[in-house]
């Protein structure tokens, strides 16, 4: 093994035995206590609080060193930002031993590496708060260099942008390219201020099965495993929405989920195999409730993670303030294509798409024609908030019947910057219309529709219980987080993106 190792790396083996040569254990056991954050000390210290920062102690990584001779200038950095310290070889050594100056931290001590510090709070004659330095403790050693990223008057002026070290190491990432760890700080916010607004409106949140015997509820291609001890397959579940309407069921009336769904599809700037659904189904509501309630939870959900409604994505300006603009999905086709599909029929729609230039393939029902041309040639142009409401029948096999146009359904998908971010119906609850759906989607299935819905019979049975009239929705929460950070890849939103096997 050590031959694969870099010099730095051999180097920093090398200290790691020297520590302990010295009797220093480079990763020790006991707590380290913490009594101060750097962004604490630079927010609260002032001249005439000094006093209350005469006796502190904190802890961090090494991220830079002056060397001034017999005192040092340092950058720790911790979970809250970074703090200059200034050690000095007789604070550190007061006796005549300065082995743990001269040598330890001078020679022995890399950046990357882990401390605690203990002193106090001061300014420089240059103006700059920072810690003098009574004692440090090694924590950790890094025993792997990092990245060097230049800094200037506190901003960043060449981070890391390659791809490759960002999504495979982002832990390194996350370390040396600050503004990476805003970004998830700003879609926890996100996160919890749904569940506030979710919670305090009165819906429950729950957990349903990953491991599903049937891959139900959306229209995906699914990984496929198997359980031993029960030898028989299972699926990565692809949706939750089956479960969570089996406990409408059941009696709950507003139930909601962070569901963690596995779709075995392409992967782009907006699509990963792994991804976040927050999913939420409320009894006795329809469709229409839900685009009101939709507008009203971004909005407050824009406010709290960004203090204000507007967001940025690569210059547009986006507004989450309600209300947002409704447009059926017949009339969006109209608009942007000029075509009029609302009594074409599945060889018109091939017609169609091939004047379109869209390519389509025998597999494809009526349905799936349909949602072609809205995505090539519509979707894009919805940039601002927009409803896209009342979709054929054949698109959506869970969702029931327009109540005043024959042949739609009463769904909604919400679009923003060009791009599904969630998608609600009034929930189709009649068992016998919701068997012949499934039917329906058995024969694309055959056809060569890898895509196309499983029958699931104890839903069915579910059904035949009897569900009270229900709307029901989903969010990617991938793609309302890219938009609310202004990231354009669903991989900068996701701590640890899939990607290929690294070359070893």
């Amino acid at each position: 093994m050590q031959a694969t190792l870099s010099e730095q790396e051999v180097l920093r083996r090398d200290k790691l035995n020297e520590l302990r040569v010295l009797g220093i254990e480079p990763y020790p056991a006991p707590l380290y206590e913490i009594t101060h954050t750097a962004k604490q000390i630079k927010e609260e210290y002032s001249e005439e609080k000094k006093e209350q920062f005469k006796s502190i102690s904190l802890a961090g990584r090494i991220m830079s060193v002056r060397d001034m001779g017999k005192a040092n200038f340092a950058a720790l950095q911790d979970s809250t930002g970074r703090i200059q310290l200034y050690i000095r070889r007789d604070d550190i050594c007061p006796g005549e031993d300065k082995t743990l100056y001269n040598t330890v931290w001078k020679k022995l001590l890399d950046i990357g590496d882990i401390i605690g510090v203990k002193g106090f709070a001061f300014i420089t004659k240059t103006g700059e708060l920072s810690i003098h330095v009574e004692q440090f403790t090694l924590l950790a050693k890094s025993l792997h260099p990092m990245p060097i990223v230049k800094e200037k008057d506190g901003e960043v002026y060449d981070a890391v942008t390659d791809l490759e070290f960002k999504y495979r190491q982002r832990y390194a990432d996350l370390i040396v390219n600050p503004a990476i760890k805003d970004t998830f700080i700003k879609i926890t916010k996100m996160k919890n201020a749904i569940r506030t607004f979710l919670n305090e409106r009165g819906a429950l949140e729950v957990d349903t099965p990953v491991l599903q015997s049937i891959p139900g509820g959306a229209i995906a291609k699914p990984f496929i495993t198997h359980h031993n001890a029960l030898d028989m397959p299972l699926y990565l579940r692809i949706a939750n929405e089956l479960y969570l309407k089996r406990l409408i069921v059941g009696g709950f009336e507003w139930v909601y989920e962070f569901s963690r769904n596995f779709r075995n599809e392409g992967m782009d700037r907006t699509h990963n195999p792994e991804f976040t659904i927050l999913e939420f189904y409320v009894a006795y509501k329809d469709y229409l409730w839900m685009m009101e309630t939709t507008e009203q939870m971004l909005e407050y959900t824009a406010l709290a993670t960004n203090a204000n409604t507007i967001t940025t994505v690569e210059g547009v300006e986006i507004d989450f303030k309600a209300p947002y603009k409704r447009i059926s999905i017949y009339d969006a086709i109209k608009e942007h294509t000029g075509v009029d599909i609302s009594d074409i029929d599945e060889d018109g729609l091939r017609d169609a798409c091939f004047k379109l230039g869209i390519h389509t393939d025998k597999s494809m029902g009526k349905g799936k024609l349909i949602d072609e041309i809205f995505g090539g040639k519509c979707e894009k142009h919805y940039i601002q908030p927009t409803f896209i409401t009342d979709y054929p029948v054949e698109m959506s096999p869970l969702t029931k019947k327009h109540r005043s146009r024959q042949g739609l359904v009463e769904r909604f998908e919400l679009i923003v910057n060009g791009k599904e971010i969630a998608n609600a119906y009034s929930e189709l609850n009649d068992p016998i219309e919701q068997r012949e759906r499934f039917e329906e989607q058995v024969k694309l299935m055959e056809r060569g529709d890898e895509e196309a819905m499983y029958i699931d019979n104890d839903f069915l049975r579910a059904l035949e219980y009897g569900m009270p009239p229900t709307a029901g929705i989903g969010f990617g929460i991938e793609r309302l987080a890219m938009l609310l950070t202004g990231q354009v890849s669903i991989q900068d939103v996701i701590f640890f993106p899939q990607m290929r096997a690294e070359n070893k």
